[in-house]
């Protein structure tokens, strides 16, 4: 019996929740409109992927700006010597 009252008050407060959340979002034209549960479960869906999206371009734009840095760190062959430098003499 108890299980039964508990479903009945769970199922009592997730229309109350709906009715109001429809009130507050329809006004007074709740009844012609109403809202689909899965909207809000899209609209999140929508904003993870949008966030997964920059996320993944950022890594590459760092990945990439590190790797022209780390060239523009390297010598060039033409810069590279094989033996070691003396020095000139001061005239």
């Amino acid at each position: 019996m108890s299980g039964a009252y508990g479903t009945q008050v769970i199922e009592s407060v997730a229309v109350r929740r709906r009715r109001l959340r429809e009130a507050w979002l329809f006004g007074a034209e709740r009844a012609k409109n109403t809202l689909n549960e899965q909207t809000g479960k899209v609209l999140a869906s929508v904003m993870i992927g949008a966030l997964a999206c920059a996320g993944c371009a950022g890594v590459s734009y760092f990945k990439s700006a590190q790797a022209k840095e780390k060239d523009k760190q390297q010598p060039t062959p033409a810069q590279t010597t094989n033996g070691p430098v003396s020095p000139s003499p001061a005239r």
